[in-house]
């Protein structure tokens, strides 16, 4: 890389990978769960997860550039490690499970804020409002999702599973 611009480039395709990850992903986190309302919010970011992939094609688009590139590894390192815990579904207790999964979705959000939040800096430095307008909403999403898997897991999920 020699330039803002290819780091940038670099920077997007992996966020589209990271997406297109989650958009396999998600569906197996949701049917593990237990409770409805994680269900719901995993569904609901699954949703979301599509929309942002379309975002950053919009973007590519924009550029004159393919969305293919390497593959994300860290989004796959975190997938892997909330498949571990689905493997384990069948002796985990349910309320325990559910906060495992939460405590593995929380992880992909906070890696996709920071993601998000450096796309956003590079694009206005790059001077192109349009995808700094498209990431920082993208980013505002995924800092929704966090914000509510951590309400469930304070408010219900964490407490069931401690009293379980």
């Amino acid at each position: 890389m020699q330039s803002l611009q290819e780091l940038y480039l670099d920077e997007l395709r992996d966020a589209y990978d990271a997406e297109r990850q989650l958009t396999q992903a998600l569906p197996k986190m949701a049917e593990a769960a237990s409770s409805p309302e994680l269900r719901q919010a995993l569904e609901m970011h699954l949703q979301q997860t599509e929309e942002q992939c379309r975002r950053l094609e919009q973007i590519f688009q924009r550029m004159g550039e393919s969305p293919e590139g390497e593959p994300c590894e860290a989004m796959q390192g975190l997938i892997e490690e909330g498949q571990q815990i689905l493997e384990k579904r069948d002796e985990a207790d349910p309320e325990v499970l559910d906060a495992a999964i939460i405590a593995a979705g929380n992880k992909v959000e906070h890696y996709e804020i920071a993601s998000y939040g450096t796309l956003c800096t590079y694009a206005e430095m790059l001077g192109d409002d349009e995808a700094k307008r498209l990431l920082g909403q993208t980013l505002e999403e995924e800092k929704m999702a966090d914000q509510k898997l951590t309400a469930l897991a304070e408010r219900k999920i964490n407490r069931r599973a401690a009293e379980g």
